[in-house]
């Protein structure tokens, strides 16, 4: 028999959480089965929520303060949870940030600047920094190591979501950083492309009208759950998990795709691009 391993509460709020909500349930003489029997959720949901992986929804969450009789405990709860997971992050992530661990597939589309978690630390201080240019130079690194955290996802072997990412060849085009840095970012992408960790397309400039005209996009799907959609602009977000309406971004996003050049052309102008920056020529 395969020895249940501890969870160390003292590593983190959701550890400390999950720890509370497996010791009240053990207490209790349930098990995961009996604990979210009447709820929607499954126990290896339950589980991963035991172990910090996952965060409590707050409707499970009000399922078992009633079944473990914890007078509204694990519901209050919800809120130090949800915080200390999108520290660094937006408020109107939250959802989005927690989809994109257990995703299937994420498929982004780009128009203006390169996806979280495809940025280096420098690219990511300089978006920061100029979307807060008040910040306190504390909150902006904390927000860059975030996002740093965020991009582990894809030297985890064992989650290995099919990521495919649309980028607006202007992107390339757009020295934010020193050429030097700006070469190590497109770098990255290459590197992550080549070892087969993402799909990069380039729509080109003189494309012409596509779908994608209007606004940015992220798609996930899941295992064992349906589909959503993601969507932002400067200081909000919205995620979409109406069926009709993720089919919609879906189908744009196909269309969008058949616009832009083939991976391997797109690897290509990006590593072009990139050894142009190394060279002090800044890309046409």
């Amino acid at each position: 028999m395969v020895a249940r391993k501890d969870i160390d509460g003292s590593a983190s709020v959701p550890e400390f959480y999950g720890k509370e909500l497996r010791w009240k349930r053990e207490e209790m003489g349930l098990t995961l089965q009996e604990t979210v029997e009447g709820s929607f959720y499954a126990p290896t949901y339950l589980s991963e929520i035991e172990r910090g992986q996952r965060r409590m929804p707050e409707d499970l969450a009000g399922h078992v303060d009633r079944v473990l009789k914890t007078d509204g405990f694990f519901g209050r709860r919800c809120e130090d949870v949800r915080k200390a997971k999108r520290k660094g992050h937006a408020g109107y992530y939250e959802r989005a940030l927690e989809a994109e661990k257990h995703a299937k597939t994420i498929e982004v589309w780009a128009p203006t600047v390169l996806p979280g978690l495809l940025q280096t630390a420098a690219y990511a201080r300089a978006v920061v920094r100029a979307t807060h240019p008040l910040a306190p130079d504390d909150e902006v690194e904390e927000k860059v190591s975030a996002r740093m955290a965020r991009a582990r996802l894809f030297e985890n072997d064992h989650k290995k979501p099919l990521y495919w990412a649309i980028l607006h060849e202007s992107i390339l085009r757009h020295p934010i950083l020193p050429p030097e840095e700006m070469a190590e970012q497109l770098d990255r992408i290459a590197a992550l492309a080549r070892r087969h960790r993402i799909a990069p397309q380039i729509l080109p400039w003189n494309s012409g009208p596509h779908p994608f005209m209007l606004g940015t996009a992220m798609i996930m799907t899941f295992p064992d759950a349906p589909p959503l959609a993601y969507t932002e602009s400067l200081h909000s977000g919205d995620t979409i998990d109406d069926p009709a309406l993720v089919d919609e971004y879906r189908r744009s996003y196909d269309l969008l795709r058949a616009a832009a050049l083939p991976p391997e052309a797109s690897l290509a102008m990006i590593e072009e691009a990139a050894e142009d920056y190394r060279n002090g020529k800044q890309a046409d």
